[in-house]
């Protein structure tokens, strides 16, 4: 099982300039309306039945309001045999620390 990297702000920023990167936020849709800081939004609910959508990437960076629904993702991933050979990240702290700057 790989393991998952938490990243500021500042560093998820710079890894998302990277074509081989996509940003997943696993909030549910109506949040990511509300506010969001870019990628795709696939809610927590549903991120198995949309795995095959990362394929194409080598890093995956997952965020969400505060960091909690984000870290179940992201452990996912990790757990997935599907993701063993990409790099799985995490936003420390969530969006809301973004939304509040």
């Amino acid at each position: 099982m790989s393991t998952y990297t938490d990243l500021s702000l500042q560093e998820v920023e710079q890894l998302a300039t990277n074509v081989d990167t996509i940003l997943v936020d696993v909030r549910e849709p109506w949040e990511f309306e509300e506010f969001n800081i870019g990628g795709i939004n696939i809610p927590l609910a549903e991120i198995r039945e949309h795995h095959a959508e990362l394929l194409p990437f080598n890093t995956i960076v997952v965020v969400c309001t505060n960091g909690t629904r984000s870290k179940v993702a992201a452990k996912d991933y990790c757990r997935s045999d599907t993701f063993q050979a990409k790099s799985i990240y995490h936003l420390r702290g969530g969006i809301l620390e973004v939304e509040d700057s």
